[in-house]
């Protein structure tokens, strides 16, 4: 075994080391993706997706080759270690590697354009407090091809973001409150784990 000095590279996470505590991304990563999807020069946008559009599983056209957009969004996927801020649309993205249409692909596209604008952001950690707390919530029936409800859960030791998730419940809640019942428990098993 040899020492390597700090860590500044793994697995296509970057690691920079402040005064304040250690910046965790993925702008080389990201950037190989859109190299790959042939967007290195698109116009960015603010946001991940738009909050009120709604993708449905037949909308639009199948694709001929879905390989390229499950490689796309498997390649989201990772970039989700470090990016907790795409892992709801992601999720979203996943439900369709299937029969991916165009109106899929396009989506897939808006994500791309939002990390071209956004390459070195990602997970500072700061040295502190220890307490763990967490946070999670759930849209009821807010998924409109099966109603079924999507949880997200955040888990910090301290302001430090250790564990995040989103995804769909496995089965339809028959109220919001029932929903939001579901991802707390969820919640409390990863805490319990966690502990």
């Amino acid at each position: 075994m040899k020492d390597l000095d700090k860590l500044t590279y793994f697995l296509g996470l970057q690691v920079q080391y402040t005064s304040t505590g250690i910046h965790v991304n993925q702008s080389k990563y990201a950037t190989d993706l859109l190299l790959k999807a042939g967007m290195t020069q698109c116009k960015p946008c603010s946001t991940p997706c738009l909050p009120t559009s709604k993708l449905l599983k037949f909308d639009g056209t199948p694709l001929s080759d879905p390989t390229f957009y499950q490689s796309l969004v498997g390649g989201l996927q990772y970039l989700t270690f470090s990016r907790p801020n795409i892992a709801f649309v992601v999720n979203t993205l996943c439900q369709f590697m299937h029969v991916p249409t165009d109106t899929h692909f396009a989506a897939v596209k808006r994500v791309l354009r939002y990390l071209g604008g956004t390459l070195t952001h990602g997970i500072h950690f700061t040295s502190g407090d220890v307490r763990l707390q967490a946070y999670s919530n759930a849209d009821w029936v807010g998924d409109v091809n099966d109603l079924r409800s999507t949880i997200g859960y955040d888990v910090f030791l301290g302001n430090n973001p250790i564990a995040w998730c989103a995804k769909k419940q496995g089965t339809v809640s028959r109220s919001s409150t029932e929903a939001e019942y579901r991802a707390l428990a969820i919640t409390a098993a990863e805490l319990s784990s966690l502990r």
